[in-house]
């Protein structure tokens, strides 16, 4: 799976900086067979990333490039901290909740330093220290392998570890947010261990800025039908605020 995982991001690279690709050349570059190889460009194309023409495949938009945490740390500060602030209003004395690691989620750990009676679960390695001495919070750490690029935790011990809790509720930072594909992010272990949160949590909400709309990374995380809430900035857009609420989902703008 991991294989199929890198030769689909290489695919997706030599899109991006090609415009279109060929399954020859693909078959020769990547010593698979044409059917694997056109089974990686409907992958694809499932997730709006291209669009299959005869022979090959090209480039339908270009994915977000991703950024260190240092990097996304210093982009949309205000409507980050907003965010946080109105995310932490839902948290209710004995919540047992998840933070997913973030530059958003981080903004939400801020505001919760006040919090009493609070069990935190997090993979973020930032987060994990901005609640360590918070006296009201009980703080769990998943286990596994850090990824520095992000400051989070991730692999198998990390999703091991959940099994063994259930959550009354998930807030959870994205690279991508998509009406058709759902919520998405850069890398692949990371996309695997926020879908077991989703499966451990009662209430999943979602924390973007509207930066994040309308882009798609490689991993998917879960469909938007499974989302309960969805916290952003006012600069969302009318197709975004009238999607989001068609589907359902409780739409919260931090202004």
């Amino acid at each position: 799976m991991r294989n199929t995982s890198q030769r689909r991001e290489s695919i997706l690279e030599l899109l991006v900086s090609q415009a279109s690709v060929q399954v020859n050349d693909l078959v020769e570059q990547f010593g698979v067979s044409a059917v694997t190889i056109r089974s990686d460009l409907s992958a694809l194309e499932a997730q709006g990333l291209a669009t299959r023409s005869h022979g090959g495949a090209i480039l339908n938009r270009i994915p977000p490039a991703e950024h260190s945490i240092r990097q996304k740390d210093s982009i949309n500060q205000e409507q980050k901290e907003r965010i946080g602030a109105m995310a932490a209003r839902l948290v209710q004395p004995g919540d047992n909740i998840i933070i997913d690691s973030g530059t958003t989620t981080i903004s939400l750990a801020r505001h919760l330093r006040g919090a009493n009676e609070v069990t935190v679960m997090t993979n973020g390695l930032n987060i994990a220290w901005e609640l360590a001495d918070a006296p009201g919070v009980d703080l769990i750490l998943t286990g596994g392998l850090l990824r520095k690029q992000s400051l989070s935790i991730q692999g198998s011990q990390a999703e091991a570890s959940l099994q063994a809790y259930n959550f009354d509720k998930l807030f959870l930072g994205v690279d991508g947010l998509d009406l058709q594909f759902g919520v998405t992010t850069h890398h692949e272990a990371e996309a695997s261990l926020n879908h077991k949160m989703v499966e451990r949590a009662k209430k999943i909400i979602v924390l973007t800025d509207a930066s994040k709309f309308g882009r798609v990374s490689l991993h998917r995380i879960v469909q938007l039908e499974r989302v309960h809430t969805i916290i952003t900035d006012a600069s969302i857009s009318p197709e975004y605020r009238e999607g989001i609420q068609k589907l359902g989902i409780e739409l919260l703008i931090a202004e």
